[in-house]
């Protein structure tokens, strides 16, 4: 089994673990109605939807890690082989609503008409856990959702993927299926590294890190 991390360090420990009393919505005043405990957590009048959808610590704390970083992408084809490392390209990450969006490019490509991959990562407030989906556009795979266990402890997070086909080498399609989990990791606010690890469905089992991309943040 792959070993299951958890979401993620550093200024990610105060994004993932801050105090969550700072997400809650302030508490119905005084002669109001509707004010329940359950435990010690105090639930309001407020609506469920509109109080679950705001930001919450977790994805409040996302903004912290908008804007332009260099990345390096390193790959191995299979089990054993040979790094290919490509170098010059940047990831511009902003906030949408409550989602992180990362946008890989090459970082010639001021026009944005090259893009490489895109990612979105949000923690989803109902159900307790992080949700991430990755379109990349290099390889014929699809749209590639994953999703986290549980909300992490602020140190790394492994996002399991659903199975995808991959098609074979030359030119001829002879897909095979794919298991996948990205695990990301940050060291401190201005780095970080997203490792992707493949199983193939060929009956070994063999898990090997694919796909690495490590972020600088530029200066």
């Amino acid at each position: 089994m792959l070993e299951r991390r958890h979401f993620v360090g550093a200024v990610l420990g105060s994004m993932f673990i801050s105090d969550p009393a700072a997400a809650q919505t302030p508490a119905a005043k005084a002669g109001g109605s509707a004010q329940l405990e359950r435990g010690n957590a105090a639930l309001s009048a407020v609506p469920a939807a509109e109080r679950l959808n705001e930001l919450g610590p977790e994805n409040a704390a996302m903004a912290a890690y908008a804007g332009m970083w260099d990345v390096t992408e390193t790959a191995w084809n299979k089990p054993g082989g040979d790094p290919v490392t490509t170098t010059g390209l940047v990831a511009e990450r902003r906030m949408i609503g409550s989602y992180l969006q990362e946008v890989i490019r090459p970082a010639s490509d001021t026009s944005k008409q090259d893009i490489k991959r895109i990612d979105y990562l949000s923690f989803q407030r109902v159900e307790g856990r992080w949700k991430y989906v990755s379109i990349e556009m290099r390889a014929p795979v699809g749209i590639m959702p994953a999703y986290s266990f549980d909300r992490g402890d602020g140190k790394s997070v492994v996002l399991v993927h659903d199975p995808f086909a991959i098609r074979g080498g030359g030119s001829d399609v002879a897909g095979q299926m794919l298991r996948m989990n990205t695990v990301v990791t940050r060291d401190g606010p201005d780095r970080d590294v997203k490792n992707q690890h493949f199983i193939l469905s060929d009956g070994a089992g063999t898990v090997w890190l694919a796909h690495r991309y490590a972020y600088a943040r530029r200066a």
